[in-house]
């Protein structure tokens, strides 16, 4: 079986080894441009692209898909199926149609459930239990396609988003060979559309902190962002990125966002229930450090406000 592989991050990264690995015959390999990253602002490859170098397969980085000139070269390779996983454009019927057999998204929730670009933050945002990945045949919607396969996977309670992605990224690996391996006799499943729920585009200021939310909301927050777009506070007109907190089970009492203890090893601040320490954190200009580090350097007032 022939396929034409399209995917951007590291989340798409497992699912193409796996598929080289399993003997699956990848005629093209489509990722994005590269992009200027850093500080210093130098071009750099998407992860994608250098999987593919190292396991020596063509590559393909149009700035648009859509245009004639994309669209002819991938019609010229005749594959069964294309295989997309996080690729970050949208395809057009026209490439939809380019597959003999099917054209296959890996999409990282248990379809219906969070359609969109950001299933696995919004999985932690909502402290779900479960999760999983889902193979689809692809149509023009919004991740509306019928399901081929679902797999499930149980959400650990201090899970980030990287750490998620990761899991995800290795049970779309397994997934995706499953679905190819018995696409013969997988029968295709619509989905519920009155079920469905969606996981828009996440951006920086949805990173915004309410510290008279619930300490587990918070958490889950923290969490979620971590590492993109970042949780973060304002302190004296400074934006604090937080990564890492302990939640406990003291009532200080305080008004929520107070600094309750900031000395030493601990940082404790009131939220609209539970206090909660924070662990790892980022100033403006500097590296993520401990909290120990970052209040030797970094002058905190206990009853300031944290907003």
């Amino acid at each position: 079986m022939s396929l034409i592989y399209m995917g951007t991050p590291d989340f798409a990264v497992e699912p193409l080894k796996a598929l080289k690995k399993a003997g699956f015959n990848i005629l093209l390999v489509v990722t994005q441009p590269d992009r200027k990253k850093g500080r210093g602002k130098k071009l750099s490859p998407p992860p994608v692209k250098e999987t593919a170098i190292e396991l020596g397969l063509p590559f393909y980085q149009p700035d648009k898909i859509k245009t004639p000139e994309a669209v002819a070269k991938l019609k010229a390779l005749n594959p069964d199926f294309i295989i997309v996983a996080a690729y970050g454009q949208i395809l057009s019927k026209e490439i939809l149609q380019i597959p003999e057999k099917a054209p296959i998204n890996i999409h990282a929730s248990i379809l219906p459930k969070y359609r969109g670009a950001s299933p696995v933050q919004h999985t932690i945002l909502n402290m779900d239990k479960k999760t999983g990945i889902t193979t689809m045949f692809m149509d023009e919607g919004l991740d509306t396609g019928d399901i081929l396969h679902i797999s499930e996977v149980v959400t650990d309670k201090n899970e980030t988003a990287e750490s998620l992605h990761k899991k995800l990224s290795l049970m779309g690996a397994e997934n995706i060979v499953f679905t190819l391996k018995n696409f013969h006799k997988i029968t295709r499943k619509p989905q519920d559309n009155e079920q469905a729920t969606y996981a828009p585009l996440l951006k920086k200021n949805d990173g915004a902190l309410n510290w008279a939310s619930a300490s587990a909301k918070i958490h889950a927050k923290i969490r979620a962002l971590n590492p993109w777009p970042g949780a973060f506070t304002i302190y004296n007109g400074q934006k604090l990125k937080i990564f890492d907190i302990e939640t406990t089970e003291i009532k200080s009492e305080k008004n929520p966002g107070t600094v309750v203890k900031a000395a030493g090893s601990e940082l404790v601040i009131a939220t609209d229930d539970y206090d909660i320490k924070i662990k790892r954190l980022q100033a403006p200009g500097k590296k993520q450090m401990d909290v120990s580090a970052f209040l030797n350097g970094f002058k905190i007032e206990q009853g300031a406000a944290f907003t």
